[in-house]
């Protein structure tokens, strides 16, 4: 081995172990502070070394330098020593600054950390039940993002799961489906299935299965439910008559619907108008995918360079309402063939946006292209500023707001060359800008967002869920 592959393979055993021990530590803070690390947003917890790994590398095309996860390691050491209460760490930003100007870890910490390092507690006086209600897609999804989610400063806890069925073989389909996913890979840990209490234990979560073809159908308190948020991930009712049967219900308060609310029900993008949420409100919607994915951007360019116009385009995956092959569907286009077939059809999404953004109302026109493919969606901003910028000024802009925002949970950035929308899959951020795309003329802006419409749509409705429930936890460095 020559000198300089030797001295790479070196770093690279050295940085390996770094990573490694970090595991532990990580798992500590999460199970005994509430205390969530993450690198540049990425969570790491449960993740494993190669993770942890690529994590550090991706700090390149946020800073411009790959972080050290020696110095990761040696942030981590020092903070599972201090009394800090459930928060949300970024160690990526805290490794950088360290870097540049630190040299004794745990005087760094503690500035940095001082104001959360104030005593283990909880962000719940009491836990807060959950109900999903449906195990579809964003459902399991839903399911395995509050399982992971298990720790001392989270008291939100996922009770049950209703859906309609109860024949043989039901209840092991259902954990077969939560255990095994085709886009969204294994389920992280062990799921077993008691038959005689129909319930499924995920990583020693008890989730009772409940039968039932309506809410009303349903009595909480019968299973040591009370005061449950039921998220409803079916889609069958969008309406506060409909919704309404879910808050009647005995042992649940809240109902929150997982697409499009209709009438009065407010329509809630997680970061954008969440302040809208009121301790009074018994239905909420987290809105769309879509909505989601384009409603920050929109904010943030609007704020800093105002909108005079556009046109939102959608690519975006097919989806379980399209049919495999040819067939009957109520919907125009939506009958053919959705795996062979890009199919032309329309959006709420632009309209939608004046929903959780007044300022936009009437500025933005929309369309929408199913595509062949089962995850991952991109829309194609085109917008008409009302000043001039430079593709480079917008670059930076957005790549600012994805790290020093308060909408850094929402926004992603990647300047790769290579990404393609596989790669998304799982970025549980509601949109993330291909800067490398971007197209700036005078005024014009065309700007391309990729979404992982299933695992950046539900990390949203996770977002809003804890919100609903008081569960607020601090993020360090601050915005």
């Amino acid at each position: 081995m020559t000198d300089s592959s030797a001295k790479h393979f070196d770093n690279w055993k050295e940085q390996q172990s770094a990573a490694e021990q970090m595991i532990p530590l990580v798992g500590k803070l999460y199970r005994d502070n509430g205390v969530t690390i993450r690198i540049f947003g990425r969570r790491i917890q449960n993740h494993n070394t190669i993770d942890i790994l690529k994590a550090h590398r991706y700090s390149n095309q946020m800073v411009g330098e790959y972080l050290d996860v020696t110095k990761s390691l040696e942030l981590l050491k020092v903070m599972v020593k201090m009394d800090l209460a459930p928060s949300r760490i970024d160690i990526g930003k805290l490794n950088y600054e360290f870097a540049k100007n630190g040299t004794d870890a745990a005087a760094f910490l503690s500035e940095q950390l001082a104001s959360i390092n104030t005593g283990k507690g909880t962000a719940l006086d009491e836990p807060q039940d959950v109900v999903l209600y449906g195990f579809g897609r964003i459902g399991r999804l839903l399911a395995r993002m509050m399982i992971e989610r298990v720790g001392a400063g989270n008291k939100m806890r996922l009770r049950a799961i209703v859906v309609r069925g109860g024949k043989d073989g039901d209840l092991q389909k259902r954990a077969s489906l939560l255990r095994r996913d085709s886009v969204h890979g294994p389920f992280n840990g062990s799921i077993d299935v008691n038959e005689e209490e129909s319930a499924i234990i995920a990583n020693g979560v008890y989730i009772k299965v409940i039968y039932a073809n309506s809410p009303a159908d349903v009595d909480y308190t019968e299973y040591g439910i009370k005061n449950a948020l039921v998220v409803d991930n079916t889609g069958m009712w969008r309406d506060e008559e409909g919704l309404g049967q879910h808050v009647a219900c005995n042992g649940a308060s809240k109902a929150l619907l997982t697409a499009p609310g209709k009438g009065n029900i407010k329509n809630i993008v997680y970061g954008v108008n969440n302040d809208d949420i009121d301790a009074s409100d018994t239905i909420l919607s987290a809105a769309s995918c879509t909505t989601n994915a384009i409603t920050p951007v929109l904010k943030v360019i609007n704020d800093e360079y105002g909108v005079e116009n556009g046109h939102v385009e959608t690519i975006h995956a097919y989806t379980n309402d399209q049919n495999l092959i040819d067939n009957y569907h109520k919907g125009d286009r939506r009958g053919r063939a959705a795996a062979m077939n890009m199919v032309l059809t329309s959006t709420g999404a632009a309209s939608a946006v004046a929903k959780c953004l007044p300022e936009m109302k009437g500025k933005l026109t929309g369309n929408a292209v199913r595509v062949p493919t089962p995850n991952v969606s991109m829309a194609i901003l085109n917008l008409n500023l009302k000043k001039d910028t430079t593709v480079e000024e917008m670059n930076a802009f957005l790549r600012d707001v994805s790290l020093n925002s308060s909408l850094q949970d929402q926004i992603d950035y990647t300047a790769s060359t290579e990404a393609v929308s596989t790669d998304l899959v799982g970025n549980v951020h509601a949109g993330v800008v291909d800067s490398q795309a971007t197209i700036v003329d005078g005024n014009r802006l065309v700007l391309y967002v990729w979404y992982d419409n299933e695992a950046g749509y539900s990390a949203q409705v996770i977002r809003m869920m804890q919100d609903i429930a008081g569960l607020k936890m601090p993020t360090v460095p601050a915005e």
